[in-house]
């Protein structure tokens, strides 16, 4: 590594950037100007933006982490001066040189990397005082518990999906229209929120999530008759195989109890007695947030370039907070993964990092007949799946021939697959189709029964989308 360290692309510190604005703002301060008394050194960028008092900002940031902080009031992370810093040190022109951090940047990275040191200490062949010992007694008595209650809240759930279907789907139609009586099990929109929260009060979100999902299906207006039906068989399946759990096999049923809403805590995954690790240098293929006005959720999808095996690292921080997580696409790490059990495992926690990341190849993708045969076989282990995350090599962008929908074509044209509706009212379309340009791309997204989205293009560089 040189003793700036590996320099990121523009695209990648665009992608840690929280919404347009941010993106406009950090754009604007990517230039010498504003700046003084920069540098870096080969884990940290530090520098002070002239604002609009007398002082001017300090912001540095950690790019090991990444972490970032900023002396102004802004409540994004990061804010737009941390973006202009790294876009200035990713142009690579000399505007950022190398050097040793100046004191208030140094506390703040010496403090980071002091917990880091501390948290490391925790690990297998740490401090065996970090962690108490928790009662395993206690702990399986609450586990009975909550299984008990969900229990409960399945029967109940099975007991209103019989009454629905009893009733007949067209009752669910008239309910949404305000036509039917109240608080029946084919009532609109209330009577799901209610069935959703008597879920929530059994403590099984998973649960919640899909009855919410059936009123949004009775809502959505085209087709919902047929997809109706569909959820409902999927809810049933759920139900009846966390009512007979104990008898199926033990990767299924962990992947019931992971969508009942069971968790298994990481700590337990990375240095539990049962902890199993895999080293890998992993590929970030793309880094997306999404916030639901309380939550913000980041995904972030790998691939290990020894064993290709597809990895999805989820953290949740509060809407506005930053997340301890980030690592945008095109970035190697060479790191242990633990993934959380399930007959088709793909969420993964992240756990000792053994370099920087830097950044990678370009990675090899399938076809779309391979990328639909992959998602079936993943369907076929976990029969609730929506997707399955896949790597898309040499397809075109194209407009189907009502004009109203898009799909991406294999480069001999025999395969094509439909876009998710979803991707239609989004910007990163019209990205994709201008930098494929009509010739062929590799596009990274998840592969599923509305169709692909896509998520990251190689231009050779990643882009976010």
């Amino acid at each position: 590594m040189n003793p700036q360290g590996e320099r990121w692309t523009t695209d990648q510190v665009l992608a840690l950037a929280p919404d347009d604005s941010s993106r406009k703002a950090g754009g604007k301060l990517a230039a010498p100007g504003p700046w003084s008394g920069t540098g870096t050194d080969d884990g940290a960028v530090w520098g002070q933006c002239k604002g609009s008092g007398k002082k001017p900002y300090q912001a540095v940031v950690d790019v090991k982490g990444p972490a970032f902080r900023c002396s102004c009031p802004s409540r994004k992370f990061p804010c737009k001066h941390a973006l202009g810093l790294l876009l200035l040190w990713a142009g690579g022109d000399g505007s950022v040189e190398a050097g040793v951090p100046p004191e208030w940047a140094g506390e703040w990275l010496a403090g980071r990397r002091e917990r880091a040191g501390q948290r490391a200490d925790t690990a297998p062949g740490g401090s065996p005082a970090a962690r108490a010992p928790a009662d395993p007694e206690a702990a399986r008595r609450r586990a009975d518990r909550r299984a008990q209650r969900i229990a409960a809240g399945a029967a109940d759930l099975e007991q209103r999906l019989e009454d629905l279907l009893r009733s007949g789907l067209a009752t669910a139609g008239r309910a949404a229209q305000g036509t039917s009586r109240p608080g029946g099990a084919g009532s609109g929109g209330g009577s799901w929120e209610e069935t959703a929260a008597r879920m929530v009060d059994a403590q099984a979100p998973g649960l919640a999530g899909r009855v919410r999902e059936l009123g949004a299906v009775v809502s959505s207006g085209a087709d919902w008759p047929a997809r109706l039906l569909e959820e409902c068989a999927l809810l049933h399946l759920l139900d009846q195989g966390f009512l007979g759990v104990e008898q199926l096999p033990a990767p299924l049923a962990a992947t019931v109890r992971s969508r009942v809403g069971l968790t298994t805590d990481a700590a337990d995954l990375l240095t539990g007695p049962e902890a199993a690790t895999f080293r890998d240098r992993w590929l970030s293929l793309a880094q997306h947030d999404s916030e639901d006005g309380r939550l913000t959720t980041r995904r972030i999808y790998l691939k290990g370039e020894r064993s290709g095996r597809m990895a999805l690292h989820l953290s949740f921080g509060a809407a506005g907070r930053p997340l301890d997580s980030a690592l945008p696409p095109g970035l190697v790490l060479d790191a242990d993964l633990a993934y959380y059990p399930g007959a088709r495992p793909l969420r993964a926690a992240l756990g000792a990092r053994h370099a920087p990341a830097a950044p990678g190849p370009v990675p090899p993708g399938c076809g779309i007949d391979a990328a639909l045969a992959a998602y079936g076989d993943a369907l076929r282990d976990d029969p609730w799946l929506d997707f399955w995350p896949v790597v898309l090599a040499d397809v075109t962008p194209i407009p189907a021939a009502d004009g109203a929908r898009w799909q991406l074509a294999d480069a001999d044209g025999e395969s094509a697959l439909p876009l998710d509706p979803r991707a239609l009212g989004r910007p990163g379309l019209w990205q994709l189709a201008a930098i494929s340009g009509g010739a062929p791309v590799t596009v990274f997204g998840e592969c599923g029964h509305r169709g692909f989205l896509p998520l990251t293009v190689w231009d050779p560089a990643p882009v976010s989308l």
